[in-house]
């Protein structure tokens, strides 16, 4: 198999942060962070290199990834959407609103829409129960979200009209 010049750089780039960070003890965490904020996520490709650089398995590295919910094996959008799956947020209608969300974007739980905009994630409390049901996309909360507020929202999130302090 021949590899492209993007590629090789990317293996090259691999190579480079676990060389940096390899000989630190607890030396995955540290290397996985550093992988994933160059890459926007842990390319699958790195797999091999560091099991073979961390004298470890494939099956011990994926095990550490899957675990913590911070790492992503797959190119994530330009925007991460959580839906609140609480209690409270359930008894307020999240799993209508989480439906109809799915169904105007097209992908389900952990999945990216085709235009790379937007990643739909699922998270079990946002903290913001007395104003549910709640979304979250970066770092604002949105309260009381309803199908009709996400889709005005999603539209401005395609075009980079809002900005994520604005009230809806």
């Amino acid at each position: 198999m021949t590899r492209t010049n993007g590629q090789q750089s990317s293996l090259d780039k691999i190579a480079t942060i676990i060389e940096n960070k390899r000989t630190l003890p607890g030396a995955l965490l540290p290397i996985l962070h550093d992988i994933q904020h160059e890459f926007g996520y842990i390319p699958k490709n790195a797999l091999p290199i560091l099991a073979k650089q961390l004298q470890q398995t494939e099956a011990e590295i994926y095990g550490v990834i899957s675990f913590y919910a911070h790492f992503h094996l797959s190119e994530r959008g330009r925007h991460t959407v959580e839906i609140c799956r609480g209690e409270a947020c359930q008894a307020m209608g999240s799993r209508q609103l989480e439906q109809a969300i799915q169904g105007q974007l097209g992908v389900t739980y952990g999945q990216t829409t085709e235009d790379k905009n937007i990643t739909l994630e699922p998270v079990y409390c946002l903290g913001n129960c007395a104003c549910s049901p709640s979304i979250k996309v970066g770092d604002k909360t949105y309260g009381r979200m309803t199908a009709e507020k996400f889709m005005q929202l999603s539209q401005e999130l395609s075009v980079y009209k809002v900005s994520l302090g604005e009230e809806l």
